[in-house]
């Protein structure tokens, strides 16, 4: 028996969990419904629930549901799965989500450059406006080219990590 299995876990407090950190995540800029059903898939030990076990799990509608995972599966947060023979859906967090996360909002920072440039030479790269355009693309291009080596960091140390805790990759 796995160490997750022998925990008692009490249903109450996970839930109070899940309301206090979806709402954390709301105050963020996340839609609440989508923050509620995403914490609720981190919790999920299998990391993947049905429309209808997330429903009941919140003690919401299924319509509810339905609009936050469409918003997740927008912004890449889940996944959506189907098994072969089955006509029900498979809500599922990602290993490794978060890397792939900020992999995408740093792609989408990268495409966004050559709008703030034209904004910034629009507004005249030596006005204060101009120079606030100017110092985010410094910004995004210093990310960028960071970025890239604090990722290959991130996998070496989640190797690491896996390795101390008997997990395979």
């Amino acid at each position: 028996m796995s160490e997750a299995q022998e925990t008692q876990r009490d249903p109450v407090a996970i839930g109070r969990f899940i309301e206090r950190y979806a709402a954390l995540l709301a105050d963020a800029g996340m839609q609440r419904m989508a923050a509620r059903v995403f914490v609720a898939l981190l919790c999920e030990d299998s990391g993947r629930m049905t429309a209808t076990d997330m429903a009941e799990s919140l003690q919401v509608s299924p319509a509810a549901i339905s609009g936050a995972v469409r918003y997740l599966g927008q912004v890449n947060m889940l996944e959506r799965e189907r098994e072969p023979g089955s006509r029900r859906d498979y809500y599922v967090v990602k290993d490794d989500l978060w890397y792939d996360v900020i992999t995408r909002r740093e792609q989408t920072m990268h495409r966004w450059e050559s709008t703030m440039r034209e904004g910034m030479e629009l507004l005249g790269e030596q006005t204060p406006a101009g120079l606030r355009w100017k110092e985010t693309l410094e910004f995004y291009a210093f990310m960028h080219e960071r970025l890239p080596m604090f990722m290959e960091e991130w996998k070496e140390r989640r190797a690491q990590l896996h390795r101390k805790w008997g997990l395979n990759d």
